[in-house]
């Protein structure tokens, strides 16, 4: 087996899908950036949550909102629903899986808050669940999906849908806009007083 052909193909793959984001999906980020932006500036947190990749990418991103991404600027209040294991296996245990985010979100979430919601498919029913639970207090919803976006971006105030196949090309479509989205929230909170 040629292994560097296998790498070089793989790696084309991904700066291709990369590329088909730049190019078809500048205004669904910005609109997606924008959405994180004001929420934090009227003093709402953002809730994410994802199964597998898309878990570890909700996490990924709250920890660059409360820690920082590139600058330094103050802590913002994010929650990565995807973390407590005792809540994900007493939830699943007692309420079956599909529950484990909207209960979540039923304890931790308030009008005014984003949840993003993150799915390959786009048709995750535990993030179905914890969209129609946000949406039932009054939260914004942002929506991180593949393919055609599924059932999740048709309930979304804003959506990345990354339109490939592949489940690794969509997260990687998915992380390239988190981490920009992560720029423009720097730039966005970067001139406040007070940074620490």
């Amino acid at each position: 087996m040629d292994y560097e052909e296998l790498v070089r193909e793989e790696l084309r793959g991904a700066a291709e899908t990369l590329r088909r984001v730049a190019e078809e999906q500048t205004a669904a980020v910005a609109e997606l950036a924008a959405l994180v932006v004001e929420t934090l500036k009227n003093g709402g947190r953002v809730l994410a949550c994802g199964n597998g990749g898309s878990a570890a990418d909700a996490q990924h991103f709250a920890a660059e909102l409360v820690g920082r991404f590139e600058t330094e600027r103050r802590p913002l209040p994010a929650v990565a629903l995807t973390t407590d294991t005792s809540i994900l296996t007493a939830v699943g245990n007692d309420y079956g899986y599909e529950a484990v985010f909207s209960r979540q979100v039923l304890a931790l979430g308030r009008g005014g808050d984003l949840l993003l919601a993150l799915s390959t498919s786009g048709n995750s029913p535990n993030v179905l669940a914890a969209v129609e639970a946000a949406r039932g207090l009054g939260m914004r919803i942002a929506v991180l999906a593949g393919r055609d976006g599924g059932e999740l971006a048709l309930r979304a105030d804003a959506a990345l849908v990354v339109p490939v196949r592949r489940t690794c090309r969509i997260q990687e479509g998915h992380e390239a806009a988190l981490h920009t989205i992560c720029r423009v929230v720097d730039e966005a909170f970067i001139a406040e007083k007070g940074v620490s």
